[in-house]
């Protein structure tokens, strides 16, 4: 993997507030080594650690989309999810951005079953088929759709396991990590200082609470990603 550059700067990371941590009281041991100072009762973080490791995890998804990987990106507070909706779509990635189903990449036969059936409803809505029928099934298939749309919307086109999985909140979505794990799928987790560093492939220092944290970090991953595309597309 060549190294690249990304304009990672400090000023930025600043600016964005991803170098403030938890209360040290909620703080996990494991995180010591991504820890610079504290301050008024909360652990700041080294951002000189953060730079290296989204520095890594850029080059390692600038690789897999110039090699036509498949991304998930998810996160699911209600904070991080429209940014992880914008940052999907914008480098055509799946997301979930709402909660996670358990057995979404685990019991993927269900999964596939869930969004074919997703998809028909889309096409009876389309075709006009739902108004055809009597209105109790109209309201009650509606209701379905509604639902589908809602957790499974963001990875309505994803047909198989996805290469790579970014995770905003380590801890909110640790079923997803689990998963991930299970499978043997590389991981790329923000971990602020309550989470453990070494479950996620790549884990990035950050924090994970604010909304222009989570942003920075994930407009790098996304550059990357479409710097990536764009590669392959210059040299199929």
């Amino acid at each position: 993997m060549i190294r690249r550059y990304w304009n990672i700067n400090l000023e930025g990371m600043l600016e964005a507030g991803v170098h403030f941590g938890h209360a040290i009281k909620k703080w996990n041991p494991k995180m010591a080594p991504y820890i610079s100072a504290k301050r008024k009762g909360i652990h700041i973080i080294n951002l000189t650690r953060t730079a290296r490791f989204l520095s890594e995890a850029c080059d390692l998804v600038f690789d897999a989309a110039s090699s036509r990987k498949q991304f998930l990106i998810v996160g699911t507070k209600k904070r991080a999810a429209d940014s992880v909706a914008r940052a999907a779509i914008r480098a055509r990635c799946h997301y979930v951005n709402k909660k996670w189903l358990g057995g979404i990449l685990t019991n993927w036969s269900t999964t596939e079953m869930r969004l074919q059936k997703f998809r028909d409803l889309r096409m009876d809505q389309k075709t006009g088929k739902l108004t055809r029928l009597p209105k109790r099934d109209v309201a009650r298939l509606k209701r379905q759709l509604s639902h589908l749309q809602k957790y499974l919307g963001g990875i309505k086109y994803m047909t198989g396991l996805p290469d790579i999985v970014i995770i905003v909140d380590q801890q909110e979505e640790y079923t997803a990590l689990r998963e991930c794990i299970t499978l043997g799928i590389p991981t790329i987790c923000l971990v602020d200082t309550n989470c453990d560093p070494d479950l996620a492939d790549i884990s990035i220092p950050a924090n994970d609470d604010a909304i222009a944290s989570i942003r920075f970090i994930l407009n790098k991953l996304v550059f990357a990603i479409c710097e990536g595309r764009s590669s392959y597309i210059r040299n199929p």
